[in-house]
């Protein structure tokens, strides 16, 4: 093959990226994606060890709840902890309080055996934060009215251990009763965060909007630590349910999906990373501009293009579409000569007639040299290329 030949490796063109211009669009990105590492990373560091036990008498971390649980048996108050539903209801009765950190997090056949159960001991329940999921179940009648922040406030009530503990930080879940409940005290926005339901066994059932009271750093603020013990000293025995994933209670959920155990704070998490990926996208899309003519690395010349061509059509025996591109080419060139639209240089109803106008003396028949069948051989397919170049060389002398 004759003309220039192809380097191995060839200069990079014009819209090629330079490493600068890829760090200029990149950067950004990086940056965001290390910041939020870096974030994710100290705040998992700043809270692994606060919250691992939250809730859990055996923990003296800040969210731990070991120094209620040490002044419980300084007053002879012997504190069990259950972490499975049938530890927990074989260990109520007349003479014990059962506590239930996590009420919302219980099926719906626990929270029932739970109820069954609390009712019929004739004791104390104490519910941590129960809310919408659990409230139906575990205390109906009463239904959960919005949340509040957690604050110093006054009991506004005339339950007794309200009145002599006093202020304490109470607050978070609201609850309103269609009935008349017993006690409702320690209101935020003129409705109870503490309310007071005897039950007819009785016992009662005691709804906290918020666990701050029993926390271990929050236990020497205000009335905080007499709240707590008076709500969990009533009874010589304090049963501390934790719920845990092991408890085999929790497989008979019902029909529960996956996506019904997602708290809804995960959720919301999801739906904005799928924003700020969507807004990232469009912000970083690349842009299209106008056509940009560049050099060519090498030039071939329309020769050789033809005749590389031409050998893969013979190689392949495809005489069909080697004449399909003569014909092609020549009604193309033709249709300007004899005055035909370029849109209709295909159609043999307009050709046709303006080729045999332009040469009447023609031997050769218009209709079948333009768009007649494939030649049967490759002599027949030579004869058709000189008969075309002849057919346009009398209609440009004509």
């Amino acid at each position: 093959m004759t003309g220039t030949e192809i380097p191995a490796k060839t200069a990079s063109t014009s819209t090629d990226a330079t490493p600068r211009q890829i760090w200029t669009r990149t950067r950004g990105l990086l940056l965001a994606t290390v910041i939020l590492v870096a974030a994710g990373i100290v705040l998992a560091a700043t809270r692994s060890g606060d919250q691992h036990g939250r809730l859990d008498p055996r923990s003296a971390d800040r969210y731990g709840s070991r120094a209620i649980a040490e002044l419980l048996k300084n007053q002879g108050v012997s504190t069990r902890v259950a972490t499975t539903l049938d530890e927990a209801t074989r260990a109520t009765g007349p003479d014990s309080t059962l506590l239930v950190t996590v009420p919302d997090l219980l099926t719906a056949s626990q929270q029932q055996r739970l109820h069954d159960a609390a009712t019929k001991s004739g004791g104390r329940t104490v519910l941590l934060s129960p809310s919408s999921p659990s409230l139906s179940v575990l205390a109906p009648g009463v239904r959960e009215e919005g949340s509040s922040s957690v604050d110093n406030r006054e009991p506004n009530c005339s339950l007794p251990l309200a009145v002599r503990a006093g202020s304490a930080d109470t607050g978070g879940i609201r609850y309103a009763a269609t009935s008349k409940a017993d006690d409702a005290c320690y209101l935020a926005g003129g409705l109870p965060t503490l309310l007071r339901i005897q039950a007819s066994s009785g016992g009662d059932t005691v709804l906290l909007g918020a666990p701050d009271i029993l926390y271990n750093h929050r236990l020497d603020k205000q009335g905080n630590a007499s709240l707590a013990l008076q709500l969990l000293g009533s009874r010589p025995h304090l049963v501390w349910y934790l719920p845990s994933l092991g408890d085999v209670s929790a497989t008979d959920g019902g029909d529960r999906s996956f996506f019904d155990l997602i708290p809804s704070g995960w959720r919301w998490a999801t739906l904005q990373l799928t924003l700020a990926a969507a807004l990232a996208a469009v912000w970083r899309a690349r842009r299209l501009g106008p056509l940009v003519t560049e050099q060519l690395p090498v030039a071939i010349r329309a020769s050789e293009t033809t005749e590389g061509r031409a050998r893969l059509y013979r190689k392949a025996n495809a005489r069909d579409r080697a004449a399909d591109a003569l014909r092609s080419a020549t009604r193309t060139r033709l249709a300007p000569l004899l005055g035909v639209p370029a849109a209709s240089a295909h159609a043999p109803e307009l050709l046709v007639p303006a080729v045999s106008a332009r040469t009447p003396s023609a031997e050769r028949d218009p209709q079948v040299l333009l768009f007649g069948p494939a030649p049967a051989d490759d002599a027949a397919l030579v004869r058709l290329a000189d008969e075309l170049d002849a057919l346009e060389r009398e209609v440009r002398t004509s």
